[in-house]
């Protein structure tokens, strides 16, 4: 770095920008005095670490933005470090998407729902939460407490029946005018309190409406608000903590190896452990905890929009008063950052990072996995020369007992890992008896049917399609595969027994080693088309059964027979419903229903 360049750095707050030779942003760092902390980058190397030297000489520019304050330029910091991603500083993994609770108050009929975007549109969110799991795990859970709508339709009261939710207390009922607006915005209002961590007052409002039902002879409307209250009453008691606290504060905690860091958060409200999470920080190879934490404060509280007035450490922050009065500032009044060292405090500290280390030995399990897949996805490539690492592949099984409710399944593995979300089934229509080449035939011709006309999950083409057999139930395949015109996907057989794997053109089965990931992942993939053909076929059998017990009652035709299957399910439950329940199905009468109760036999009911 030229020193002229250096000499020319103001001796005032702002942010700088180190620049790699292709102009791109390598590093985003905040100073109060600029010319001091940029030179401190290019003085004597001996003094600096081995980061700090590897970011010097990989330093060909940079830029400066001067700020009024320190304050300024950390705000600035943050934000430009969620721009540019730069490689040298410590980063939040996928920080840019957090995901919320949002509740729009403003509506007639509000509705909690996930999203990634915070607006200044009046609004309330809750979070940011570490991941999609978290934020729906927290979803599930008020919506088993809270009976608030889901749906996203509009509402005006006048739908002639409502939802499988109404039925089983989930939901008040806007939508056929079950509910008053201002009951139901007293029931938005205890969720907002419950994700406050104000679980006692929603207690509170729930039992004088309880006591009020009682006194109105309204036992049912009772039951309902115990039941709440109970459930209510489960979670505050999982969410004590052994160590005593006072008020609102958020505990951090770390872990870190060489190329990887881990932070533990826990959310205490009202003495109340409301909640936990974890994150992963990115580039903190030769990076001191103090740094990793300073980050991780820098970036998360950046775009939360719930800070405590406490915030207990592991580790300390470099220029905590500088960071406290920006926490301030964002939180609209005084945060204190602080490190215990004995007492309660320092023990719920431990736990934090007792935590933190557990969820990143599971982070390198989950590495260390993907790592293995990706090994045998290559290996894949190579032993069956495909034109590429099979990224996508589809693997297809049949089942059926001497012909009888064929059913063909498909699964897929994208990167080696299922995904349910595209699996599909096939009912065999158009082969009769025992035919398992044709079945293949027919199961394939209908998934690429639907591929070739385009549209969804059926238009994307696999990089490997695995059957399940030997070497007919490949050449079956391959026939197929010809008639379509779709040479170019890559078809193989898994064999059991061997585990023989049979490619096209090649005279003797490809044998792979029992212990390789690539074996693995062709197994698994067989396993799971096996496992998805024989549940569906054991559904069709089951029906086909039970039409075939109801088929000899006199006045019970194919319509009534499945009004009746749809309704209970199985001739067991068709058995041991009563008359007057038989009765209220599509098309049947009291005197079809007597009928049906003497043929089935079951509880008589007079």
């Amino acid at each position: 770095m030229e020193s002229e360049q250096l000499e020319a750095l103001p001796a005032k707050p702002g942010v700088y920008l180190f620049k790699d030779e292709e102009g791109n942003v390598i590093y985003v760092g905040k100073a109060a005095n600029l010319r001091s902390r940029v030179r401190s980058y290019f003085g004597a190397r001996s003094s600096q670490s081995a980061k700090i030297q590897k970011l010097a000489a990989k330093t060909q520019d940079f830029e400066f933005v001067v700020t009024n304050s320190e304050q300024e330029a950390l705000i600035l910091e943050c934000n430009l470090i969620k721009r540019y991603t730069p490689r040298y500083n410590i980063r939040l993994k996928d920080n840019k998407t957090f995901p919320y609770l949002r509740i729009d108050v403003n509506e007639d009929w509000p509705r909690v729902y996930i999203t990634r975007r915070v607006q200044k549109d009046g609004a309330r969110y809750f979070g940011p939460f570490a991941s999609a799991g978290s934020v729906r795990r927290t979803l599930r859970l008020i919506k088993r407490i809270f009976p608030f709508r889901s749906c996203d339709k509009h509402i005006e009261g006048k739908d002639k029946r409502p939802c499988l939710n109404y039925h089983i207390h989930r939901c008040l009922g806007p939508c056929v005018g079950a509910v008053e607006k201002q009951e139901y915005h007293d029931v938005i209002k205890q969720v907002m309190l419950f994700l406050q961590g104000r679980q006692e007052l929603v207690l509170r409002g729930l039992n004088t409406r309880m006591k009020e039902a009682v006194r109105q002879l309204q036992f049912e409307r009772a039951a309902l608000l115990r039941d709440q209250i109970k459930a209510i009453e489960e979670v505050i008691e999982g969410q004590r903590i052994a160590v005593a606290l006072k008020g609102d504060q958020d505990i951090i905690g770390l872990a870190q190896n060489e190329t990887q860091a881990c932070v533990e958060v826990f959310f205490v409200r009202n003495d109340k452990l409301i909640g936990r999470d974890h994150f992963v920080m990115e580039g903190i190879r030769d990076e001191p905890p103090g740094e990793v934490i300073t980050s991780f404060v820098k970036q998360y509280y950046a775009s939360a929009v719930c800070i405590p007035p406490l915030i207990l450490l592991q580790h300390a922050v470099d220029e905590p008063a500088a960071l406290s009065q920006w926490l301030t500032h964002r939180r609209g009044s005084g945060v204190r950052l602080r490190v215990p060292q004995r007492g309660a405090k320092k023990k719920l500290v431990d736990s934090v990072a007792e935590n933190a280390a557990r969820g990143l030995a599971m982070a390198r399990v989950k590495q260390l996995r993907a790592e293995v897949i990706d090994a045998g996805l290559r290996e894949l490539q190579t032993r069956l020369r495909l034109p590429g690492i099979p990224l996508r592949i589809e693997c297809y099984d049949i089942s059926n007992l001497q012909g009888t409710a064929a059913a063909g399944s498909m699964i897929v593995l994208e990167k080696g890992l299922a995904k349910p979300a595209h699996y599909r089934r096939f009912r065999i229509k158009t082969v009769a008896g025992a035919d398992d080449y044709a079945m293949i035939r027919e199961t394939l011709r209908r998934r690429f049917g639907r591929g070739l006309k385009g549209g969804g999950s059926w238009a994307i083409t696999p990089d490997l399609v695995v059957i399940d057999g030997g070497r007919g139930q490949l050449n079956a395949a391959l026939e197929l595969r010809r008639e379509l015109g779709l040479d170019f996907i890559p078809m193989v057989s898994l064999a059991k027994g061997n585990e023989e794997v049979f490619v096209p053109g090649e005279p003797e089965p490809v044998r792979i080693a029992r212990d390789s990931p690539a074996l693995h992942i062709l197994q698994r993939a067989r396993d799971e088309a096996h496992r998805f053909a024989v549940s569906y076929h054991r559904k069709l059998r089951g029906k086909e059964f039970a039409a075939s017990a109801v088929n000899g009652i006199s006045g019970i035709g194919p319509r009534r027979k499945k009004a009746l299957l749809d309704k209970f399910g199985s001739v067991e439950a068709i058995r041991e419903a009563s008359i007057e329940e038989l009765s209220q199905t599509k098309g049947m009468t009291p005197a079809l229903a007597r009928r049906v109760k003497e043929y089935l036999g079951g509880p008589s009911v007079s």
